[in-house]
């Protein structure tokens, strides 16, 4: 107890631990930006914390205050991209939200990190259970969220039955970009493809 200028006795106020220091959210993000680029340049197998530290800047200790593996480090981020998502597109039609999709989607699988990280996560997955269960959600989920908003905006504007099945019609939307850029991973799609998808998408979702 001490005595404050008014003559009332006050406790000491007590001073954080050194090991519960806040951790800075600017050192979090470098770390994670670090990990997609050393997923990109060196793969997840040859990927070290030592890596990832230097590209980051900061030391190994500050990696292992957030993550405790490699593994719970890309297992994290990878699992962060299904809640990310994309904005539901409003176009007022099912082929032009789904062709808005398809564009966004695309680019995004384009990317040159993305189209070195995710066949090579996936080529860990088929050794790792924890990473495939990870890399499923995150390329499920990310789209899931918001190709079902898409179908349920169709079913309100009578464009497609109110028994549609979600399942199949979530397949349908998403299986075709990832089938070209994740499986056989085709560089350049042809002309007009994504304006031709949108509509076969479409009409195929409307004949269920």
């Amino acid at each position: 107890m001490t005595t404050n200028a008014d003559g009332h006795q006050t406790r000491p106020r007590r001073r954080t631990p050194a090991g519960a220091a806040v951790l800075r959210e600017d050192v979090t993000e470098a770390i994670r930006a670090a990990v997609f680029e050393e997923l990109a340049t060196v793969g997840y197998a040859r990927m070290s914390i030592e890596g990832i530290a230097r590209r980051a800047g900061v030391g190994k200790t500050a990696v292992y205050r957030r993550w405790r593996s490699k593994l719970h480090l890309v297992l994290d981020i990878v699992s962060a991209i299904a809640v990310q998502g994309l904005p539901a597109p409003e176009t007022g039609s099912l082929e032009g939200d789904l062709r808005v999709l398809y564009e966004v989607t695309s680019r995004a699988l384009r990317h040159p990190v993305a189209s070195q990280i995710i066949p090579d996560l996936q080529a860990e997955a088929a050794r790792n259970p924890e990473i495939a269960e990870a890399m499923q959600k995150a390329l499920r989920d990310g789209q899931e969220g918001v190709a079902l908003k898409i179908v349920a905006a169709a079913t309100r504007r009578g464009e497609v039955s109110e028994d549609l099945d979600d399942e199949l019609a979530l397949d349908l939307i998403s299986g075709p970009l990832y089938w070209r850029a994740v499986v056989i991973r085709s560089p350049k799609l042809p002309k007009g493809y994504l304006g031709a998808l949108a509509r076969a998408t479409a009409e195929a979702i409307k004949a269920l």
